[in-house]
């Protein structure tokens, strides 16, 4: 096929085919000046540039500058460290009683098709008995609203939440919470993961037993069996900081059986026969 068929037969001109750029010495001159400009004001956005050399050099059309300013890539938005207010380092000590403090946190994984979801992990500090784990793809600060009274239709309200700086708990839907409920929110200080170490132990054990142990197919697949394990890690796995008794029995030793709301085994859901399927 012949070049004036082909361009027939995509309906396109034989001028734009043998269309050249032509090259344009002002271009070098405007980009030169705007690498000048960028480094040396680097807060300065495209209009003052514009403005600044229409004034000390030439009256350049601005869609011309914009076009090369695009180009360079200047437009691009600049991320900037986020800056936090000071955060008073708390010791982490275990409370005297549940109810007490609550730890909160994020963790993240994927299901085998390569979709990635979220967990809203919450545990008592007292006894380190994990109260609440939302699995979902998306959670933002109103969903961590929800949960929370959730759990405290059952189990009571906490004296103190212990959170990191994350977006979910900065919110001021959480701090409006928290305040209409009489909740001291506490920040540890942004990098020292360590200041909130029970509910990072916490998670490292969950990631360990759970998250890293399994290839989950679906989302509801991975929520059954983090149920499941819930319980038993609340009744039946030993804890070393607890003499290597289950949080629960730990804390039935201290207030008696049944004298606290824990969470309650589903009789549907057997840990054992979720594993087989799993792994089946």
């Amino acid at each position: 096929m012949s070049l004036r068929q082909a361009c027939i037969l995509f309906a396109l001109s034989t001028s734009v085919y043998y269309y050249k750029a032509k090259n344009k010495p002002e271009d070098a001159e405007i980009r030169s000046k705007l690498t000048d400009l960028a480094e040396l004001h680097s807060q300065w956005g495209f209009w003052m540039m514009h403005y600044y050399l229409r004034e000390n050099y030439k009256r350049w059309n601005h869609k011309r500058v914009y076009r090369i300013y695009t180009e360079m890539g200047l437009n691009l938005r600049r991320k900037y460290k986020k800056r936090l207010p000071a955060r008073i380092k708390e010791p982490l000590v275990q409370p005297l009683q549940p109810n007490m403090t609550w730890s909160m946190d994020f963790m993240s994984d994927g299901l085998v098709c390569g979709r990635s979801f979220r967990t809203f992990n919450i545990i008592d500090d007292y006894n380190r008995e994990s109260l609440n784990i939302t699995l979902d793809t998306s959670i933002n600060s109103k969903r961590v609203k929800r949960e929370l009274d959730k759990l405290m239709s059952w189990r009571g309200k906490p004296e103190k939440l212990r959170v990191d700086n994350g977006p979910e708990f900065l919110s001021h839907v959480l701090k409006d919470w928290c305040e209409q409920h009489s909740i001291e929110l506490v920040y540890i200080q942004a990098g020292k993961p360590s200041q909130n170490g029970y509910v990072e132990r916490f998670n490292r054990t969950y990631r360990t037993e759970v998250l890293d142990n399994f290839a989950f197919e679906s989302l509801q697949q991975a929520r059954l069996l983090t149920l499941a394990w819930m319980w038993i890690y609340n009744n039946e796995r030993p804890h070393s900081s607890l003499g290597y008794r289950p949080p629960v029995r730990f804390l039935e030793s201290r207030l008696g059986p049944g004298d606290f709301p824990t969470l309650q085994k589903d009789e549907n859901l057997s840990y054992k026969s979720l594993v087989l399927n799993v792994a089946n």
